[in-house]
């Protein structure tokens, strides 16, 4: 009975795996749309092309916003933190919806 309890998990462990992998890619996806996130346009990126350099890199993301909802809130409209920046509003000028920034900054968390 136990072997299969530890086999259970082992496989929901496995899956959400998975998923999680899937929330990158997805959020990566819209981090590089031009038409949606498009950070390439701005910034350098492991893995993009054709990248601007009007915003710092983006790297060490974990370590320079060790809590999810201040990066969040970064993606969403950074003019809660700096009225002079150049970064869009994305939340709040609805190009990218909660989900989606929720996806950016799980794709952000890898980087």
């Amino acid at each position: 009975m136990k072997l299969i309890k530890v086999m259970l998990m082992s496989v929901c462990l496995l899956a959400q795996s998975a998923i999680a992998e899937t929330d990158v890619q997805k959020g990566q996806k819209l981090a590089f749309d031009r038409k949606k996130g498009n950070c390439l346009a701005c910034h350098i990126v492991k893995g993009g092309t054709l990248m601007g350099t009007a915003g710092p890199p983006l790297v060490a993301m974990k370590a320079r916003f060790p809590k999810r909802e201040v990066l969040f809130e970064q993606v969403s409209d950074a003019r809660t933190k700096n009225i002079k920046t150049m970064m869009p509003p994305f939340g709040t000028h609805q190009i990218l919806s909660k989900q989606e920034i929720e996806l950016v900054v799980t794709w952000l968390y890898t980087l």
